[in-house]
């Protein structure tokens, strides 16, 4: 008697295209992130899904999942019957991120030092010596990874996978949608200095220093921040009332 595969053949059919349609969906994930990357999709903006489709050369399907995925992420906001936007531009937004690594990095010190051994330390050395020699003429993106890496690294030498996560997605959301720390040039200097002390106090196993060092960096990095965004927000809105003045032919002059 011949085998009945006439039933197994459509289920082994359809999970072939759930597989398919998954990495479609990822591969449409991966390249909308290159494009917040590339700051060709900015804050505020509406997103054109069926232009996505055909730059990324797939059909709008796995786009409109990618773009569910990055909803999730905070990335996206839909609108009924609108479509789907870029979340905007927010600094309560970057000052609860702020807030969050304050919380979250100071309090996995104890766990990173505790289980600290010699590879531990030569990783974290490594990261802190990236990010030392990174360029420093202006705020790169370079600088910024070897940032981030430097952070990731402290806080996975912990172990503690769910903290991690939330960390990665933070990192995520400033670097992507904000396009990282936009740290004024006389700043780094300092940031340098506490990279610096807090890899010391860590591989000498002072968590209290550790954490003081740290907890105190994350804050003045938070107001150097939100210092340099509300001037680009300042001056975005100056740009754009000068605009509407020159259209209805309205006299601006400058006095210092």
């Amino acid at each position: 008697i011949m085998p009945q595969l006439g039933g197994s053949m459509p289920r082994q059919k359809k999970r072939e295209n759930s597989n398919n349609q998954e990495d479609l969906s990822q591969k449409a994930h991966q390249g909308i992130r290159r494009l917040l990357y590339y700051k060709e999709l900015v804050p505020g903006q509406k997103i054109p899904y069926r232009e996505l489709a055909e730059r990324l050369s797939m059909s709008p399907t796995p786009i409109i999942q990618a773009l569910k995925w990055l909803e999730i992420e905070g990335f996206v906001l839909h609108k009924p019957n609108r479509g789907y936007y870029m979340t905007p531009f927010s600094l309560q937004e970057i000052e609860e991120i702020y807030e969050l690594r304050e919380i979250i990095e100071p309090s996995l010190l104890p766990e990173t030092i505790k289980h600290l051994e010699k590879g531990g330390v030569k990783q974290l050395k490594a990261s802190l010596d990236a990010h030392l020699s990174a360029e420093r003429g202006f705020y790169l993106k370079e600088r910024l990874f070897k940032n981030t890496d430097f952070h990731l690294t402290l806080a996975s030498l912990s172990g503690r996978q769910t903290q991690i996560r939330v960390l990665r997605h933070v990192f995520d959301l400033l670097l992507l949608k904000y396009g990282g720390n936009n740290m004024p040039i006389g700043s780094m200097d300092d940031m340098d200095k506490d990279h610096q002390k807090t890899f010391e106090c860590v591989v000498a196993g002072d968590v209290k220093r550790a954490r003081a060092t740290l907890s105190k960096h994350i804050c003045n990095v938070k107001k150097e921040v939100l210092k340099s965004f509300k001037r680009v927000l300042e001056e975005k809105e100056k740009s754009v009332f000068e605009a509407h003045a020159g259209k209805f032919g309205m006299g601006i002059s400058h006095t210092g």
